[in-house]
């Protein structure tokens, strides 16, 4: 099982950082897979900064975390995913849906899971024990 874990760990963190690497690198390209648009140097800055660092960093933390079965690492892409889902969730019945809206909240929550599930099985700290 912890197999599998890492397996499906190191298969979303390449995919987080390809994502990253692809924001950083070309966003307006990026924009045609999220629905996201970019108007003048601000928002293409936004779209460089602030996607290539969520993705970058919870696929780094993932790789990282599987690599050195290290749970602790793997609250970082959890935390990101699930605050992610919850904004999803938040916009979903404030603002209402469209097609194709619930794809990346499945794979958020699908990271979430892993994540803990992962969390669970490596060595880890306690959250006291980090928090306190």
């Amino acid at each position: 099982m912890r197999l599998i874990l890492t397996a499906m760990l190191f298969l979303f963190g390449l995919f987080n950082l390809l994502l990253g690497i692809g924001f950083l690198v070309d966003p307006a390209s990026m924009q045609g897979n999220f629905p996201v648009t970019a108007t003048g140097p601000a928002g293409m800055a936004v779209l460089r900064a602030d996607l290539t660092a969520f993705f970058l960093v919870a696929g780094g933390c993932q790789l990282w975390g599987g690599w050195r079965r290290n749970g602790d690492l793997l609250l970082v892409p959890g935390l990101l995913m699930g605050i992610a889902f919850t904004g999803r969730l938040v916009s979903a019945a404030m603002d209402g849906t469209a097609p194709g809206f619930a794809v990346p909240m499945v794979v958020e929550a699908v990271q979430v899971i892993l994540a803990y599930a992962a969390w669970r099985m490596l060595p880890h700290h306690r959250i006291s024990e980090i928090a306190g």
